[in-house]
């Protein structure tokens, strides 16, 4: 007897919580698609056949390619859960739309732009006696910035995540999973001058009132320090700093594979996008990094020719 489309679809999102360390707001939204398509199908999803997801993909019409692409690749993941663990013995997944899209560019910052946030916090922390909340800034955009952390690493951060005489941190990122992240010295002291002002007691290294600071107020205060620059606070972002860290870390001769550990992504095909260098630098790289490219072309003169 087939469970109720609810019930596969819990088993659904807990074998992917196990077993794939899938994080909670992934598998939050992989529920309200799926739960979306079952209502769509009046809660006949988990038997639902090709005809019936030909019919569901209509109700998509209107969406992004995008939003489309996302859906379909829930509903093929789920159907191949089904197979796999013997609630059906097909899998119609075929049946749904392969719609083409473009992955966008990342919106980064050059390194002009980033140089005025921070000449804007440093104008603020050489005022006569600047406020703690200048210290928090100045630590929270250098830990943006040089480690390319994400808002909820960075919000989330133990008070003691930072240790002066070491250079990594260890970053809890999407699925609980932990990665070593390198720190600068630059961050390490700001870290060190704005936990002064932190609590003994606290738990988290950019405490709120309750817990810690939440990502809106991140937000705030990056759309804050933008405006101070000169800069258009719709393009500042903290995911737009830690896109800013990625380009010119790759910018300046970092290795890909060990980007993508820095940045904690599953699947290297996601660091792959901030390969859009100038095309100059990629030369440069080739030009001057290359084994070859330290050797000499020995060309033959016409008598070195071997006789045939």
């Amino acid at each position: 007897m087939t469970l109720p489309d609810r019930d596969l679809i819990a088993r659904f999102l807990e074998m992917l919580a196990a077993e794939q360390g899938v994080a909670k707001n992934t598998l939050s939204a992989y529920q309200s698609d799926l739960q979306s398509a079952s209502g769509l199908v009046q809660g006949k999803l988990a038997i639902a056949g090709p005809d019936a997801l030909i019919d569901l993909a209509r109700h998509w019409r209107e969406l992004a390619n995008s939003s489309v692409a996302r859906k379909a690749s829930v509903l093929r993941r789920f159907s191949a859960f089904l197979q796999e663990e013997g609630f059906r013995t097909d899998n119609p997944s075929a049946a749904l739309p392969k719609p083409a899209q473009m992955r966008p560019l990342p919106k980064i910052l050059d390194t002009d732009e980033v140089g005025m946030l921070f000449a804007a916090i440093e104008a603020r922390l050489a005022q006569p006696d600047p406020f703690p909340g200048d210290y928090r800034l100045s630590a929270l955009i250098e830990l943006l910035y040089g480690s390319g952390l994400r808002a909820t690493e960075l919000v989330a951060m133990p008070r003691n995540a930072v240790v002066a005489d070491k250079p990594f941190i260890i970053v809890k990122g999407k699925g609980d999973k932990e990665r070593l992240v390198p720190i600068s010295n630059r961050a390490r002291q700001a870290v060190s001058v704005w936990q002064a002002f932190v609590p003994e007691k606290s738990r988290f290294l950019f405490p709120s009132r309750a817990n810690h600071i939440s990502r809106i107020r991140l937000f705030q205060i990056i759309k804050d320090l933008a405006t101070q620059s000169g800069l258009d606070p719709v393009k500042v972002s903290p995911h737009v700093l830690r896109h800013a860290f990625a380009t010119h870390l790759l910018a300046g001769g970092a290795n890909l594979r060990a980007l993508q550990s820095m940045l904690g992504h599953a699947d290297i095909a996601t660091t792959q996008i901030y390969t859009h260098v100038d095309s100059s630098k990629l030369v440069e790289l080739v030009n001057r990094r290359h084994p070859l490219a330290k050797r000499t072309l020995t060309r033959r003169t016409s008598g070195s020719n071997r006789q045939a």
